[in-house]
């Protein structure tokens, strides 16, 4: 990243800190300047422990995930499980942190490329209300990644 960038994600991450009412640390600033500078990019720990490595004081492990976990907690940050077990991280839009919470986007992943794609909130329609009338179940999908193929890979005939 150059530095103009790097200093505005860094500007900007501590911003949002304070503005969360977070404590404002090196490990904190550091892991959420790489997720500003990584736009609408979907970043696993161990991405952003490799984005991190070179940070002086370095960054242990444990401590990625702990504030990795932390700031999601706070509504800076949210998360997605998606295939094999990976968990990726992105910001949470102020809209969503406005909405109280709730989703403003579901993402989906190709399972021929791997790519995430957002994809709007309602696109599932009436689905998860469906679902709780039939089961009592509460469908949360903001949490987890649709599979399926990309258009790329659909055209493609990838399999």
């Amino acid at each position: 990243m150059a530095r103009r960038e790097d200093d505005a994600s860094t500007a900007k991450a501590t911003a949002l800190l304070r503005s969360a009412g977070q404590r404002v640390t090196k490990p904190r600033v550091a892991l959420l300047a790489c997720v500003i500078a990584a736009g609408g990019d979907h970043l696993s720990a161990d991405a952003l422990l490799d984005q991190v490595a070179g940070s002086d004081p370095p960054i242990h492990r444990a401590t990625v995930y702990r504030t990795l976990e932390g700031l999601t907690a706070a509504g800076v940050l949210r998360h997605v499980h998606l295939d094999r077990g990976l968990t990726a991280y992105h910001l949470a839009d102020a809209r969503q942190l406005a909405n109280h919470g709730r989703p403003e986007h579901l993402h989906a992943q190709c399972s021929q490329c791997g790519q995430v794609t957002d994809l709007p909130a309602h696109v599932l329609g009436d689905t998860a209300a469906r679902i709780r009338r039939v089961s009592g179940f509460r469908l949360d999908a903001s949490h987890v990644a649709l599979s399926g193929r990309c258009r790329n890979c659909a055209e493609t005939g990838a399999l």
